[in-house]
């Protein structure tokens, strides 16, 4: 072994990529970040111009079996699925069925938003591209238990939380109404159009649309997650109920080929032009700017200098190159897409560790390598340090909240008086119970024992939100209101 690893690995990734040159060296960065990042499996497709420079996985499909991670496993696609909605609206506006620029309502005709301003003008372009003036409001689908149609009805009741075209701020509610008006002005469902018209032509024949047929699938990734104590544990399986045009895809590093290639053709699938190169090309095109003034995003692309959303991407510079990308989360697993246009390189990566940063560290390193870049930056480093910033941080803020507490500050009443049913328009029920002495709290697709915090402010015992807070209201005696996920549930009784 030689004695300076690190430098002989550097050295390796400032030379350009020959033709025909076998790919030890992007082998290496994979398999590198895999040891650095303690995920238990990784998935990559790499492709440049009309080659397929890598193709492989590495580590395993859960903790405890020996079972590869291969080309063909299927991983979640979580908001990757975001650019099949992109792709598809593309199609849809060749064939003259819509533009971009439709009212909502002419497609989805009891869509509302609660903005009066936004609600008359909004169109697909506003959903697509996050700048609505509605926040994320992700609790109104994740483990809901109404339907898609639901959440979108529910969103007229979602007051604005910035100016109409006035910002972005990230919402999957927003493009879940895209994608139904997509299946509208198609005149069939969205999973049946994106088959149809994009994955069965790509020959992406591992891609599935919903969790329902992903669960079929024999071989897929398991998920994981980083516990409290630096440890990799498995993590329970969050199921779609149905189809999703924000985030229920799954596909394979296989599958993603083809879907790289697709884009990087400007449309072509298999020489034939299936979605115009103009459409395609506006899905990519920026539209509502990501501040980087925001500490998050400066600290996700450090080298740019501009970071955009378009539709369904994310559209950056990277050593003075255009990038696009798009990243996605589901409950253990980490995917990202990225293709440099102009260089016609795809990278595809998929890992089965919850929100890691891992798929940045790797992309990112890769593309110093594709594109001859010297000096290359150790990307796992950057990330590691900035995920224990972000853990430190999320600590420090955890440590001030109890260090806030008054322990000896009691409930302001007695506890059978907190319960009952609450309401919000948009979020729904929400009911307290008394049982065994202890309050127990149930709202959308969650539930769980209320541990008293202080005063009037109860947490989470367990679950998916173990840890937030549930604050009553107790203006009169009795608790006439809670907040929970960021929302005032009024009592309804």
């Amino acid at each position: 072994m030689p004695r300076w690893p690190h430098l002989v690995l550097a050295l390796a990734l400032a030379a350009p990529l020959r033709a025909g040159e076998l790919p030890a060296d992007l082998d290496a960065i994979a398999a590198k970040s895999l040891a650095a990042w303690k995920a238990p499996g990784l998935a990559v497709a790499v492709v440049k111009g009309t080659d397929t420079v890598l193709l492989k996985g590495y580590g395993v499909l859960r903790l405890g079996d020996p079972a590869a991670v291969t080309p063909k496993t299927l991983f979640p696609m979580g908001s990757c699925t975001k650019a099949l909605t992109s792709a598809l609206l593309a199609s849809l506006a060749d064939d003259g069925k819509l533009t971009l620029d439709d009212p909502v309502r002419k497609h989805l005709p009891d869509f509302r938003l609660n903005d009066p301003a936004a609600d008359a003008k909004v169109t697909l372009r506003d959903l697509m591209s996050h700048r609505t003036g509605t926040a994320a409001h992700d609790y109104l689908w994740y483990h809901a238990p109404w339907d898609r149609s639901e959440v979108i009805r529910r969103a007229r009741y979602l007051p604005p939380a910035y100016p109409f075209r006035g910002g972005y701020v990230y919402s999957s509610v927003m493009v879940m109404a895209a994608g139904q008006a997509a299946a509208n002005a198609g005149a069939a469902s969205w999973e049946d159009l994106v088959r149809d018209r994009l994955t069965k032509p790509l020959g992406m024949a591992d891609t599935v649309l919903t969790s329902a047929a992903a669960a079929k699938v024999p071989g897929r990734a398991a998920g994981h997650q980083l516990t409290a104590d630096g440890t990799v544990a498995p993590m329970p399986e969050y199921v779609l109920g149905e189809a999703n045009p924000a985030g229920s895809a799954f596909t394979t590093a296989a599958d993603a080929v083809p879907w790289l290639r697709f884009h990087l053709d400007g449309g072509l699938i298999a020489g034939k032009q299936v979605v115009t190169a103009a459409n395609l090309r506006e899905t990519r095109t920026a539209q509502t700017p990501m501040s980087r003034a925001d500490p998050e995003i400066a600290a996700v692309y450090p080298d740019s200098a501009k970071v955009d959303y378009a539709l369904g991407w994310v559209a950056y510079d990277y050593r003075g190159r255009e990038v696009v990308a798009h990243g996605g989360v589901t409950d253990g697993f980490r995917t990202l897409f990225l293709f440099v246009p102009k260089e016609r390189v795809g990278v595809a990566l998929f890992n089965n560790l919850h929100q890691t940063k891992m798929n940045l560290a790797v992309a990112h390193a890769l593309l110093d390598r594709l594109l001859g870049e010297a000096p290359a930056r150790d990307w796992d480093a950057y990330y590691l340090k900035l995920e224990a910033t972000e853990r430190a941080d999320k600590a420090a803020a955890q440590a001030a909240q109890d260090a806030g507490r008054d322990p000896a500050a009691k409930p302001s009443a007695p506890l059978e008086r907190y319960a009952g049913s609450y309401a919000h328009p948009a979020y729904g029920p929400a009911t307290v119970t008394l049982v065994g002495g202890s309050l127990r709290w149930k709202w959308s697709g969650f539930a769980s024992e209320l541990s008293h915090h202080a005063g009037d402010a109860f947490r989470v015992a367990s679950g998916p939100l173990a840890g937030q807070l549930v604050e009553f209201r107790n203006r009169t005696g009795t608790p006439d209101a809670l907040r929970a996920v960021g929302t005032v549930f009024e009592r309804a009784e």
